[in-house]
């Protein structure tokens, strides 16, 4: 990643949480939420002093991610975004939703989210 995509990813994501943090919310071992990145469920970011996977706080909720989010990011990863490119798009303010895509998903609008996410991955 790039310098200057970091910042810009630093400055529009206001929250993380490390990866052990998720899994004792969630009450399962570190090692599912791992999987989970693995698999494209989640993104995580290398940051920090000890470059330590993180992910933006806005993704989890307390029993898993945010309703929506995994579909959301099949679907712009589907449209050959990359993880930096779904996360700028997810934290960038939208006012015609209004607000930015992660908080409308957190918010349980999801179906306008996917619905946009579609028209950009064509």
């Amino acid at each position: 990643m790039s310098s200057e995509t970091q910042s810009t990813i630093e400055q529009l994501v206001p929250e993380w949480l490390y990866l052990p943090d998720i899994s004792e919310r969630w009450g399962v071992l570190v090692t599912e939420v791992r999987q989970m990145v693995k698999d494209h469920k989640l993104i995580a970011v290398r940051r920090g002093p000890n470059k330590s996977l993180q992910v933006p706080a806005a993704f989890i909720a307390d029993d898993g991610p945010v309703k929506h989010l995994v579909g959301t990011v099949t679907v712009l990863r589907d449209g050959r975004f990359s993880d930096e490119e779904i996360l700028e798009w997810l934290f960038t303010e939208d006012p015609s939703l209004p607000g930015s895509p992660i908080q409308a998903l957190v918010e349980d609008r999801g179906t306008e989210v996917k619905r946009r996410a579609q028209a950009l991955s064509l």
